[in-house]
């Protein structure tokens, strides 16, 4: 059985932040003992539901067209991003699901939180919590962070930009540009056994409480006996 970390997941949201957005909130799910695998027809069939709900939702409007995507926009530009070519991670992650390629098949659990980020157009991402060094953090960076990732199989280390948005541990950036490109250390893996899920949303209407349910009730279905904890909105 897995072991939980000694002490308990902090996330806080820094008070710059939280002036920068002040319509920010998120959802945050806590999961042990999960059983996670390749891609299934199972998770693929929901990926391509997901898909359609999308589409449904849409009715022929462009993802940044969506009043959610257009807070997210505003959100990018008031930190220097420009969101027309960095997207927030619903925006690419709709794009790709009304492309003729469709939607990606990673793995069983970040299959799973892919659904529930096209099905409801809200930023989701999944951390391994056994590589999350100390608490995560929500700041606006200084520039001297380090995120770590790889290009052409090497090691490379980047800096965020000064005012970055960035999500952090103890370590460094695990996410950059707020949830625009997550770094391979944390990422979800087939090993991958203990994760912290964040549904993060813009605005009193992101819908982040019906969106954390139904990703909860996936995960129990798929990894039955797993240890799920559902945070309320802050």
């Amino acid at each position: 059985m897995a072991i939980e970390p000694r002490t308990p997941l902090t996330l806080t949201v820094s008070d710059e932040v939280r002036t920068l957005a002040p319509g920010f909130s998120h959802v945050v799910i806590e999961a042990y003992d999960l059983v996670n695998g390749p891609s299934s027809d199972a998770t693929s069939a929901l990926l391509d539901d997901a898909a359609r709900r999308l589409a449904v939702r849409l009715d022929g409007r462009a993802p940044h067209e969506d009043p959610h995507m257009a807070a997210w926009r505003a959100a990018y530009t008031a930190f220097g991003a420009k969101p027309s070519r960095t997207r927030n991670s619903a925006e690419a992650l709709a794009k790709r699901a009304l492309a003729d390629g469709g939607l990606p098949r990673i793995n069983t659990l970040v299959d799973l939180y892919n659904v529930i980020s096209v099905a409801h157009l809200i930023p989701v991402g999944g951390e391994d919590l056994d590589h999350i060094q100390g608490g995560m953090r929500l700041v606006r960076a200084t520039g001297d962070e380090e995120f770590v990732t790889a290009a052409a199989g090497e090691r490379v280390v980047e800096h965020p930009d000064a005012g970055e948005v960035v999500w952090c541990d103890d370590e460094g950036v695990t996410c950059r540009r707020w949830n625009w490109r997550q770094g391979p250390r944390t990422r979800l893996t087939e090993e991958s056994v203990n994760a912290v899920f964040l549904l993060e949303g813009m605005g009193p209407d992101a819908g982040l409480e019906a969106a954390g349910a139904e990703l909860a009730e996936l995960l129990e279905k798929f990894s039955p006996g797993a240890r799920i904890t559902v945070r309320a909105p802050v």
